[in-house]
C-alpha cells in the first residue's frame, strides 16, 4: 500500500496537466476573482463643462478629481459636444456647472450641477452618479457649514441610453457574447478533437485537401449554425426583454458573423493543441469562460482592475464585441464609431486562423 501511494504521487507530479489543474487553476481563479471583482469606482473617465469657471466650480472640480475616483478624460466647451463625447466612448459621466455658479450661491443661496451619465452600463452609471453626489455633498459640509443662511448645491441627474436603468440592457450584450464565444469555440474544438480520437483526422491529413480547405470546411457549418443562434438570441432579447436595436440591424448581424468566425478560429486553434475531446473542452472552459465573464467588462468595470489585468483584458475578444453591441443596440452608432473595435476582431480572426493553418502544416510535414 505504501509503495502504491508513492507511485500515485509520482504519477501526479509527472503529469503536467494534472499539476496545472491541481495548483494552477486555483491560483489563477483566486487572482482573477480577487482583483477583477470590485464594485468600487476607480479612475472613472469624466468630462467637465464649466460655464462659470469661478473659484467655487474650480474647488468642486479639484475635489472630484483628487478623490481618486475620477480622472478628466476630455474637456468640452458647449452642450453640442455632449452626445459626440459619449458616442466615442471616452467618458462615463459629464459634469456641467451652470453659469454664474458662485454668484448664484451668494445671491440666491443655491446653485445647480447637472450630472449626465452613460447608462448603457447601468450599475457603473449609478455608482458614478452616487460617488459624484457624495463628493459634492461633502464639499458643502466643509465649506458652507459655518454660514448663517443655508447654502445649497443641488444636482440634477440624467441617464443617457438607458433612462430606466434596466439591468437587462447590461446583461443581454454580455449573454450574447458569452454564448456565441463558448458555443462556437467549444463546439469547433470538440469537433476536430473527435476527428483525432476516431482516426478520421489521419484520412484528412493524407487527402488532397490543403490545411486551409480543412479549416474552412470545419468552420462553415458552425458559422451557419452559430449565426442561427445569434439571430435567435437577438429575437428573444427584443421581443421578450425589450432590448432595443437603435442602430443598423444589418451592421449588427455582420459584426455578429465576424465575432462568430473569430470564436470558431479560436476553437480550431484550441483543437490543434488538444489530443482528446475532454482536453479540448477543458481548455475551452478554462481559457474562455472565466476570462470572458471577468475581464470583458461585462459585469465588472475594466477601469477598476489593476493595470496587468487591464492589459490582459485588451486581448480578450469579448471585450471589443460587447462595446460593439452596446454601441449599435443602445447608442444607435454606425461603423464610423466602432471601426477600431471591428479591426481588432478582424486582426484576431486572421491571427487565430493563421496559427491553426500553421499547426496543420506542421502535422502534414
Amino acid at each position: 500500500m505504501k509503495g502504491f501511494i508513492i507511485k500515485e504521487f509520482y504519477h501526479i507530479f509527472r503529469d503536467i496537466r494534472t499539476m496545472i489543474i491541481l495548483f494552477g487553476m486555483p491560483v489563477v481563479q483566486v487572482l482573477l476573482f480577487g482583483f477583477a471583482i470590485s464594485n468600487e469606482i476607480k479612475n472613472a473617465p469624466v468630462a467637465i463643462l464649466d460655464h462659470s469657471n469661478d473659484y467655487v466650480t474650480q474647488q468642486i472640480t479639484n475635489k472630484l478629481l483628487s478623490s481618486g475616483f475620477f480622472v478628466r478624460a476630455d474637456n468640452i466647451r458647449d452642450e453640442s459636444q455632449i452626445h459626440e463625447v459619449f458616442r466615442k466612448g471616452k467618458v462615463k459621466e459629464i459634469i456641467i456647472f451652470e453659469s454664474n455658479f458662485a454668484r448664484n450661491l451668494d445671491k440666491d443661496k443655491v446653485a445647480h450641477i447637472h450630472l449626465i451619465a452613460d447608462a448603457s452600463d447601468p450599475n457603473t452609471a449609478n455608482l458614478i452618479v452616487n460617488y459624484s453626489n457624495a463628493i459634492i455633498n461633502n464639499y458643502q459640509q466643509e465649506y458652507f457649514a459655518g454660514m448663517a443662511l443655508p447654502v445649497e448645491v443641488t444636482t440634477e441627474t440624467q441617464m443617457l441610453y438607458n433612462p430606466g436603468l434596466k439591468s437587462v440592457f447590461m446583461f443581454v450584450p454580455g449573454i450574447i457574447t458569452i454564448l456565441l464565444m463558448l458555443i462556437s469555440a467549444m463546439m469547433t474544438s470538440i469537433s476536430i478533437a473527435r476527428e483525432k480520437e476516431t482516426g478520421t483526422m489521419e484520412v484528412l491529413l493524407v487527402s488532397p485537401l490543403r490545411p486551409l480547405q480543412i479549416v474552412t470546411g470545419k468552420v462553415i457549418p458552425y458559422v451557419l449554425l452559430s449565426f442561427i443562434n445569434a439571430v435567435t438570441i437577438l429575437l428573444m432579447s427584443y421581443f421578450i426583454f425589450g432590448m432595443p436595436v437603435n442602430g443598423s440591424l444589418v451592421l449588427l448581424l455582420a459584426e455578429s458573423i465576424l465575432f462568430i468566425v473569430m470564436a470558431l478560429s479560436l476553437g480550431i486553434f484550441i483543437s490543434t493543441v488538444s489530443n482528446s475531446q475532454q482536453m479540448a473542452m477543458m481548455l475551452s472552459m478554462f481559457a474562455l469562460m472565466l476570462p470572458t465573464i471577468l475581464l470583458s467588462g461585462f459585469i465588472f468595470p475594466i477601469e477598476n482592475m489593476p493595470l496587468p489585468l487591464q492589459i490582459l483584458s485588451s486581448i480578450m475578444p469579448p471585450r471589443w464585441f460587447i462595446i460593439i453591441i452596446k454601441a449599435i443596440m443602445l447608442k444607435g452608432l454606425g461603423i464610423q464609431y466602432i471601426w477600431k473595435e471591428t479591426l481588432i476582431l478582424v486582426g484576431m480572426t486572421l491571427f487565430f486562423i493563421g496559427l491553426s493553418i500553421k499547426k496543420f502544416k506542421i502535422r502534414l510535414e
